[in-house]
């Protein structure tokens, strides 16, 4: 029996109840409203996995499908912090350009993407332009990591406490991208845009707790 994927399909049904979940018993604000479609994004990537190393549908077009979910998590999440710090820049939108960039160019060269590898918890995908592409990827996860702790002190103490628990399912993957990317190890690199996706399950989790406890609306 085909093993590769299962871990994906099975993290794609708990976030997807997580959602649900969220949408009936949580309050209905700006912030919480992030985190809906950063668990939503999260499991549709699992279920692309799936798809992907279970099924056998390994084309082109599905590896760049869930290139376009993942880059959009680094600058919601960004997004997510900037609200919950009351940060409310002006040029807070432009945190999408690079994502959108990516996504055009990809769509551009989208023969060029494929499944090299898959296993029971990640796939490694051959992209061009992977180096920077990780670099803008990893970077405003590592900012908002570090704004959030700069502005622990406007945040309710237990609610920051389960932000700072999410943080710490994704931050040790982004360490460890960062390193990757220092050490020029192009290949380990291209698998951790999945593994982080496998922590960020953790992340989920604590991100859905914080949601059901934030009750206020942010301006």
């Amino acid at each position: 029996m085909n093993w590769n994927g299962i871990v994906s399909l099975f993290l794609a049904c708990i976030e997807f109840l997580l959602l649900v979940n969220l949408l009936i018993f949580s309050g209905k604000n700006r912030a919480n409203r992030i985190i809906y479609i950063i668990i939503a994004l999260l499991s549709c990537y699992q279920v692309l996995e799936f798809l992907i190393c279970a099924i056998g549908i390994d084309s082109s077009l599905i590896a760049y499908l869930a290139f376009v979910d993942i880059s959009f998590l680094p600058p919601l999440n960004f997004l997510f912090i900037l609200y919950i710090t009351k940060l409310n820049s002006k040029l807070k939108y432009t945190l999408f350009i690079p994502a959108i960039f990516f996504i055009t160019y990809y769509l551009i060269v989208v023969e060029q993407f494929e499944v090299v590898q898959c296993t029971v918890l990640y796939a490694t995908y051959n992209y061009p332009l992977g180096d920077i592409y990780g670099f803008f990827y990893y970077s405003p996860i590592l900012t908002a990591f570090l704004i959030l702790l700069r502005k622990k002190k406007e945040i309710d103490k237990k609610q920051f406490n389960w932000l700072l628990t999410a943080y710490l399912f994704i931050i040790v993957p982004v360490v460890a991208g960062f390193t990757l990317l220092y050490l020029n190890l192009p290949v380990l690199i291209k698998s951790m845009e999945s593994v982080l996706c496998k922590f960020a399950f953790g992340y989920a989790v604590a991100l859905s707790i914080f949601c059901l406890n934030n009750k206020t609306e942010l301006k």
